[in-house]
């Protein structure tokens, strides 16, 4: 049988005596038990803190020796501490690190420290933030908990510093989307849209390509969503490398200024879908309540016709049923109609056609970017509108998933490359021409 010991109350005589520790350990170990009280994660700051000097020291005695201990052969000498600062939680603190200079007087350089100073995990942590929502005056509040001490020293953590590192993060965003080279990419389908801010409009620009990955691909400022501001967007696309000679697929709002762009820069080798979407918003807007929802009800299945032709009819004949009662109904109805039926014409139907007819994915975009930008209350001029919308964008890509009907994307390839080349005895669709 198995012999358990009797329960006692312990006492100080049984008390384990530890052996001494180095003072730098002791002082490290009470550091981290302090922390210990503030929390788990607390005490794990104070421990990588103490990790951190211990790889200063490590570093600095590979080529000074240890401290306290002449080497002969050392390649440097020990030349005090210096005062210097690392990216933690969030926020920058400040820390001791030993210096040590070469035998003919040059700085030696930390390879640890300089790991721990860089600030690009900083600014991406600020980046995160912003663009979640986090307004510049509360980032000292939501940073992670890393002890009393530490917090006390921490700096970069003002609405200042924080609007700065926001400035240069959003400036290189927006040089990233600017830049990006088009030149390899696979691009059938260029949507294009525009958002309103602060009396300003930027047209944006998303591509799809043959497998049916979505990437945002630039903006351009301008007052209105004028043909001169959307020309100059498709202009720089070209000259980064986006082809039509195999045709392209280009989905509009139905803005007149985009169709007259999109005819001058691509000309014939381009298709332009109108989205059905908006169409339908802006007949209904020439309505009272009363007639928008059989006016609606017409041109859905309309639109959704699987002969282009008899749904063209159909639509037309809408047209001429309002042209008495609603004049300015049927006008809206009639403008750029025939662009409606652009898809269906190529031959794309089921979850595919769903997709390219209306603006949905650009528009789905343009929300996500719309969410980073909600704490603005005053925009000081156009580059920082473009800042945070190509902000917004990238971070919008990073959801971005294949758009849905993508397995149909070669019958889109295959019918834009006959549109794109007529000679092949197949006629142009929708063409801007």
């Amino acid at each position: 049988m198995k012999t358990v010991p009797t329960i006692r109350i312990a006492d100080t005589a049984d008390a384990v005596v530890l052996p001494d520790l180095p003072e730098e350990i002791a002082l490290a170990l009470t550091d981290i038990a302090g922390a210990a009280r503030e929390g788990l994660l607390a005490m794990s700051v104070a421990a990588g803190m103490a990790v951190m000097q211990a790889l200063f020291e490590a570093e600095i005695a590979e080529v000074a020796g240890p401290k306290g201990k002449h080497d002969p052969n050392r390649a440097a000498v020990r030349h005090g501490t210096g005062r210097g600062s690392v990216t933690l939680g969030g926020r920058r603190v400040a820390v001791d690190r030993p210096r040590a200079r070469t035998l003919d007087g040059h700085e030696v350089a930390l390879a640890s420290y300089t790991h721990f100073a860089a600030e690009d995990v900083l600014t991406r942590v600020v980046m995160e933030r912003m663009l979640a929502g986090v307004a510049t005056r509360r980032h000292a509040r939501v940073a992670e908990p890393v002890g009393t001490g530490v917090d006390k020293e921490a700096k970069s953590t003002s609405r200042s510093a924080i609007s700065r590192r926001f400035v240069k993060q959003t400036e290189t965003a927006l040089a990233q989307l600017m830049a990006r080279d088009l030149t390899g990419e696979d691009i059938k389908v260029l949507m294009l849209d525009g958002e309103h801010m602060a009396e300003r409009c930027v047209v944006v620009a998303l591509a799809i390509t043959a497998d049916g990955t979505k990437k945002p691909v630039g903006l351009w400022d301008g007052s209105t969503e004028n043909k001169t501001v959307v020309r100059s967007l498709l202009a720089d696309l070209v000259e980064r490398g986006l082809t039509v000679d195999d045709g392209l697929l280009v989905v509009i709002d139905g803005a007149k200024a985009l169709s007259a762009a999109v005819r001058e820069v691509f000309g014939a080798k381009a298709a332009i879908q109108r989205c059905t979407l908006h169409k339908r918003r802006n007949v209904a807007d020439h309505l009272p309540d009363k007639e928008q929802a059989w006016v609606d009800a017409k041109l859905i299945k309309a639109f959704a016709h699987p002969d282009p032709d008899t749904g063209l009819a159909n639509a037309k004949s809408l047209a001429a049923q309002l042209d008495k009662s609603y004049p300015s109904a049927a006008a809206s109805l009639r403008e750029g109609l025939e662009e409606m039926f652009t898809v269906a014409r190529l031959g794309i139907d089921g979850r595919l056609a769903k997709t390219l007819t209306t603006s949905n994915p650009i528009e789905s975009m343009i929300s996500i970017a719309r969410t980073t930008n909600r704490n603005v209350t005053r925009w000081r001029d156009g580059q920082m509108v473009l800042r945070w919308t190509a902000a917004g964008m990238l971070n919008a890509e990073r959801s971005f998933r294949r758009i849905k009907g993508y397995k149909q994307m070669p019958q889109l390839v295959d019918a834009l490359r006959r549109h794109a080349n007529p000679n092949t005895g197949t006629e142009t669709v929708g063409a801007a021409a």
